[in-house]
Formats: C-alpha cells, structure tokens, sequence
C-alpha cells in the first residue's frame, strides 16, 4: 500500500535503528533523522521522500558533509508496474558510487512494515561485469558506421547501425547483380530475335556475347539459374560476411531460391529506396 505522507516512514525507521542500539530523534537541524550510538562519533543521518527522486539524492549528498553515515529512504510499492523507483539494482548501485546508504520499507495491511537496507553508506561500487567487451562492442559499433545517419536522443525509430549498413551494401549489390543479368539475358534474347530466332542460330555469337560480360553476368547467363551465390556478393558488397546476412535474413530483404543462391524481396528494394542517401543508389 501506499503512503500518504514521508511521516509515515519514520516510525518504522525508528523502531530498526533503536534495534541497533541508536538512540534517534527526528527534525534536527532540518535532518529528517538523527540518531547517535554510543562509542561512536559520527552521526547517523537519514533523510525520508515517498519515492526516491532527485531532490531526496540531492539532499543525501549535501548530507555527507555532516557526516559518512547517511542513509537515504523510500517507500517499496510492491506494485511493480512501470515505476521508475522500481530499478532498486540500479538505484543501489548509484547511491553506493555517492557514498551514501539506501533503504526501502514496505508496508503491509495487516503485519508491521518491512525494512530492508539495500546499500550501506561508505560501500565500494560494483566493479561492472565484462566493462572490457562492452567497451569494445561500443568502439567497434562507432567504427564500422561509414557516417552519422542517426539523431542523438531518438527513440521508436529506425536506427542505422553498423548491422543495418553492411545488410544494405549486401542488398545494393545483389540488386545490381540480378539487374546486370536481367540486362545480359535481354540483350541476348533480342539479339536472337534478329537473327529470326531459329533455334541453334548462330551458337558462337551467342558464347562471345557472354564472353564479353562481367564475370556474374556471364556466369548467370551460361548456367541459367536464378538467384546470385553469397561468394558473388562478398565480392560486389566488399562485405566479408555476406554469406551470414543472407542466411540469418534479419530484415527480410533477401530470398533462398535454392543452395547458395538468393534474390532480392520485395522488402529488400523497399529498404533500398528508403535509405538511398546512405547507400548512394536511387533505386
């Protein structure tokens, strides 16, 4: 359930304190509360708000100039949904990083409050887990963009990350392919349409026509099958893992038409037209 007024919390503060042997008081010298335990010089100070904000952290490091033992509490909704004084890890850690304690109580319809201390004044920070990797993750993602295609601070949108930029290189050259081989294969059909279309007409020209194109267009049009290998496209992209965007499909750009052969979808040209600045096409 939740409090009313911060006044609520003091009464359980107090009662867990005295537990310890403090002797407490409260509204000193505008401190929500003090408490003083014997053989020890340094006071205990806690300061109060229904939920943790920035005024109450505020408050607790101006606190730390009377004294290292200071605690700052808020009330524990169990109700989880969407609070943002709900990422109790995170808050701990920040107030561990500051020096100053934490504590949550929770209150109950028909048992006493809970109190829990979830960080005590003076701890060493977490040391963060894989820093190293996330760091190299962070420089690697910063290098592998050819440009700054995105607005800091945006949310719900799009971004063009390093992923995106190489699936679309990807997609620009097995768009290029299919169409160099649309072209050869139209080329020679009307080259034959010429010459009266007899069938086996002219076979030498018809090979020193595909001689004459580009290695995929030629190797396209003499084997006829549809689609462009992943070699092709690592090839043309300047991708090195041309192969793994094809197979894994995050976007739902490209199509297997058979073993190691893919076309482009329809989703695929789609995207290319939309993110035609980055990609330098018009298609």
């Amino acid at each position: 359930m939740a409090v009313k007024h911060e006044t609520e919390l003091y009464a359980p503060l107090k009662s867990f304190f005295e537990r310890q042997g403090y002797d407490i008081k409260g509204e000193v010298r505008t401190c929500d509360l003090v408490g003083l335990r014997e053989g020890e010089e340094q006071p205990l100070i806690v300061e109060m708000k229904k939920s943790f904000n920035l005024a109450l952290l505020l408050q607790g490091v101006e606190r730390l100039r009377l004294s290292p033992n200071v605690y700052l509490a808020v009330e524990r909704v169990r109700d989880k949904k969407g609070a943002v004084n709900q990422r109790w890890g995170e808050l701990s850690g920040l107030c561990r990083r500051l020096g100053l304690g934490l504590i949550t109580v929770v209150f109950y319809k028909t048992k006493a409050p809970l109190v829990e201390v979830l960080a005590e004044p003076g701890d060493a920070p977490p040391q963060p887990r894989s820093r190293t990797r996330r760091r190299e993750r962070l420089l690697y993602e910063f290098r592998e963009r050819s440009g700054d295609y995105n607005t800091g601070g945006s949310t719900r949108v799009k971004l063009v990350t390093a992923y995106r930029e190489k699936a679309l290189r990807v997609a620009l050259a097995l768009q290029a392919a299919e169409a160099e081989a649309a072209l050869a294969a139209a080329g020679l059909a009307a080259k034959r349409a010429g010459r009266g279309g007899a069938p086996g007409a002219d076979a030498a020209a018809d090979a020193a026509a595909v001689s004459a194109l580009s290695p995929a267009a030629a190797d396209s049009r003499a084997k006829a099958p549809l689609g462009v290998t992943p070699a092709e496209l690592r090839k043309r992209s300047g991708v090195p893992g041309a192969a793994s965007f094809l197979q894994k499909n995050y976007y739902g750009w490209f199509f297997r038409v058979g073993r190691g052969r893919y076309t482009l979808t329809a989703a695929g040209t789609a995207a290319l037209i939309e993110y035609a600045d980055i990609t330098g096409s018009r298609a």
